[in-house]
């Protein structure tokens, strides 16, 4: 499937910024399971400084804010062929060695909350089956949209407000799927939806890695395993490490974002 990508991401400060600093991870790279075939970055009000990859290998960019501006654009947009693998991305290992990806988080710390969801799912010999449960017993505890949730909310704050979007949802399997023992991460990218071209946000989606597999990603949000509809963006332990846009900047002036998502074949 080939698809059409553009997102833009625009801030708007209600006082001059005299310096700011912003690391961007919204560049896909080529894998198993999609093909780069073109994709540019657009700035406005910031120039770039560096390229790298971060300890994930993901690709990054940091950038600095033009100094006096009001208003800091990022665009980016490109076509992505993507490729089915029923939702196995497989034997892929980078510098992180499978250890890492079992530690926890201040967002993904299993608290009295993540323990519970996990007890009646203990025990199961049949690995896969049991993170599929999981995936489904998250989503029924903690129904998409029905509490209000941050950027900066943990896997158990998610739980006792029982609601939230597929970043908590990707919190909370993978702090579960830690506490048996199973390597997880966190996966942000893009999902072209059926029913609509323009979106409020990108997605993400967690990975757990199977004796025998590899990595296998689980979308609790949908209830699906990712297939050709989704785009690879970067991964971590949590929402922070492979979140689009992180950042600093000096001064007290008051900041606003306007999202702009376009996906489609």
């Amino acid at each position: 499937m080939k698809l059409k990508i553009t997102h833009t991401t625009k801030y708007s400060y209600d006082a001059p910024v005299s310096y700011g600093l912003q690391q961007v991870r919204l560049t896909p790279v080529s894998s198993k399971s999609q093909t780069v075939l073109d994709w540019a970055v657009t700035l406005t009000g910031a120039n770039q400084e560096l390229n790298f990859q971060d300890q994930y290998q993901n690709e990054t960019l940091l950038l600095q804010v033009e100094n006096g501006v009001s208003e800091v654009s990022v665009q980016v947009s490109g076509h992505i062929e993507t490729h089915s693998t029923d939702g196995i991305f497989g034997k892929v290992y980078g510098t992180a060695p499978l250890w890492h990806f079992l530690q926890s988080t201040p967002r993904t710390l299993a608290g009295a909350h993540v323990k519970a969801l996990t007890d009646g799912i203990s025990g199961r010999t049949d690995t896969l089956a049991a993170l599929h449960d999981l995936s489904k017993a998250i989503v029924d505890v903690v129904p998409y949209g029905e509490a209000q949730t941050f950027a900066g909310t943990t896997a158990e704050q998610a739980l006792i407000a029982k609601g939230g979007v597929c970043q908590d949802h990707a919190q909370i399997f993978v702090s579960a799927a830690r506490t048996f023992g199973i390597p997880a991460r966190y996966v942000s990218g893009y999902l072209m939806m059926n029913d609509r071209v323009d979106q409020d946000a990108s997605h993400a989606w967690a990975e757990a890695h199977v004796d025998g597999l590899g990595w296998v990603g689980f979308d609790v949000s949908n209830g699906i395993s990712p297939d050709e509809r989704y785009v690879r963006i970067a991964i971590g332990l949590d929402s922070r490490d492979a979140a689009p846009l992180t950042g600093m900047r000096m001064g007290s002036a008051a900041e606003s974002m306007i999202v702009s998502l376009q996906v489609q074949q």
